[in-house]
């Protein structure tokens, strides 16, 4: 069954959230996991694309936002896709349930101050309760 892991932020800005996305794509690569980076629209996509090459001088993520090219890199972004073959470490950043998070390992919910974030996020953290998911939340 998939561990569910909320990350809140006590900040209200989307960039944290992206900024956090990255760390957490990183820290799972490093630990030898794929990753599908799952975006709310193309604006957020080339945004995460952008950001995995610049939020850190000392490393590099290895991703792709090209669904042919997703078995060959550790980070899959992709907002409008689901990877069939990764099924280690998805990340949301989507205000929607994804409907292939039961095909992962482990996900992530990534959660700001800003009011609608938190809405959503709430609406998904009962949706994953009420199915019995395993649920950790983690306030930063």
């Amino acid at each position: 069954m998939t561990r569910i892991d909320f990350y809140v932020l006590n900040d209200s800005q989307a960039h944290a959230r992206q900024v956090l996305a990255c760390k957490l794509a990183q820290k799972a690569m490093r630990s030898g996991y794929r990753v599908f980076l799952h975006t709310a629209d193309p604006a957020q996509t080339k945004s995460m694309d952008d950001l995995l090459w610049t939020f850190s001088q000392k490393s590099f993520v290895p991703h792709t936002t090209v669904a042919e090219e997703a078995s060959s890199v550790p980070v899959y972004i992709a907002h409008d896709d689901e990877p069939q073959d990764i099924h280690d470490v998805l990340i949301n950043l989507h205000p929607d349930t994804p409907t292939c998070f039961s095909r992962f390992e482990r996900m992530a919910e990534l959660l700001d101050q800003a009011p609608e974030t938190l809405k959503a996020g709430r609406e998904r953290y009962r949706f994953y309760q009420d199915r019995g998911y395993p649920l950790q939340t983690h306030k930063l």
